[in-house]
């Protein structure tokens, strides 16, 4: 099969990364998309493993589509039988990018046109009355050719299933998976998020580092294809158990001032199944410490709608800066909606990598502290226990 992994622009290289992890080394890459040829099982092991992709889509057809008569030709050309029954529910989305059909309702319209008369046809039937399986069309239109593709997710990846209630502007758990996989962070490092909000940052770190499956407490819409067998989905649960590994040795904290939005975090971790994994405290950022010499920081500060006003948002660059300074052997990866973060705390950035919150365009920020002692080496100083990762690897 062909399949397309859709992700956030900038992302699609850690996204690339999690398919070779997976076994799908030979992909190609477009803006926010991964193609990559595998079999049917590879459907639900990346429903259930992509940790940073949006979808996962079945390509069906390529063709020009420059005008409606060519996008309606197209759509009516390909065999639909192997993927939609008669009684298919199939809504159909369009994405354009540089093509001359701009209006996406009206090709929605017009492709929807012609998927129904070709249904028609190759089931010799007159009703389709799309009380059946849902099967979603997702074309996208990118300098007038058209990639047809069946969505496999349903919802998109970020929706894991654990958050029922966020804080205000909540990070999509998609972004903050990778987040911690673009950082030096690994579960043998000691962890903290002193802006934690809802916990989301927190939860995917703990999630990644005891290797849980974050597609694991939800469905997915192709679950119900009957073109899909049913065992490809309980051999990658299956496998997805049997690959969680045990908790941490200290769990990983995260802090935040407001007690209600930590009860909220709580209950995600609960949900998510790493409660015990995550030390969620009530403390204001100008407190926020550890006693661990070497140690690895991510975290999303409040900007914008949850700051209100300039002054509000320097005192929260003030407290950072402070808490750097007593931190001052870890590694730092902060996501911020000012590009001058790093001058406004008065430290170099390592690197700076652009990204989208939603819509909102922001810069994650990277300051590598210096390389931990061996094992043995640190154990004389303290009970910490860590080494340090490619940086490379984590960074590129």
């Amino acid at each position: 099969m062909h399949l397309i992994a859709t992700a956030a622009f900038g992302l699609e290289a850690v996204v690339a990364r999690e398919l070779a992890a997976l076994g799908y080394e030979d992909t190609s890459t477009t803006d926010g998309r991964i193609a990559f040829e595998a079999d049917a099982s590879a459907i639900a092991r990346c429903n259930l493993w992509l940790r940073s992709a949006n979808r996962v889509l079945v390509r069906v057809a390529e063709f020009p589509a420059g005008d409606f008569d060519e996008l309606f030709e197209g759509m009516q050309g390909i065999d639909w039988r192997e993927w939609l029954p008669p009684d298919a529910a199939f809504p159909v989305t369009v994405g354009s990018r540089h093509s001359a059909l701009t209006h996406t309702p009206s090709c929605q319209s017009v492709a929807k046109k012609a998927v129904v008369e070709a249904l028609r046809k190759q089931h010799n039937v007159t009703e389709l009355p799309e009380t059946g399986p849902t099967v979603p069309i997702s074309i996208s239109l990118h300098k007038d050719v058209a990639t047809v593709a069946l969505d496999t997710s349903g919802e998109g990846l970020h929706r894991r299933g654990y958050r029922t209630q966020s804080g205000s502007a909540p990070l999509r758990e998609t972004l903050a998976a990778a987040l911690v996989q673009l950082s030096v962070w690994n579960r043998d490092r000691p962890f903290m998020d002193p802006c934690c909000g809802s916990g989301t940052i927190a939860i995917e770190a703990a999630l990644l580092g005891r290797n849980i499956a974050p597609g694991g407490h939800r469905t997915f819409v192709s679950q119900a294809w009957g073109s899909l067998p049913d065992s490809i989905w309980d051999e990658a649960q299956t496998e997805a158990q049997d690959l969680v590994t045990d908790s941490f040795e200290s769990p990983l904290l995260a802090t935040d001032i407001a007690p209600a939005v930590l009860r909220i975090a709580r209950e995600n971790a609960e949900r998510a199944g790493v409660a015990d994994d995550i030390h969620f405290q009530q403390k204001p950022l100008a407190e926020a410490s550890s006693a661990k010499k070497y140690g690895v920081l991510i975290t999303n500060p409040p900007y914008g709608e949850r700051l209100g006003n300039a002054a509000a948002a320097s005192n929260v660059n003030r407290q950072l800066s402070e808490l750097f300074e007593r931190l001052e052997n870890w590694s730092f990866f902060v996501l911020a909606a000012d590009r001058g973060f790093d001058r406004a705390i008065g430290r170099k950035a390592t690197r700076r990598r652009k990204l989208y919150n939603g819509t909102i365009e922001c810069t994650y920020h990277q300051f590598l502290g210096p390389r931990p002692p061996k094992r043995r080496d640190l154990a004389d100083a303290e009970s910490e226990t860590a080494t340090e990762p490619n940086l490379t690897e984590n960074n590129s």
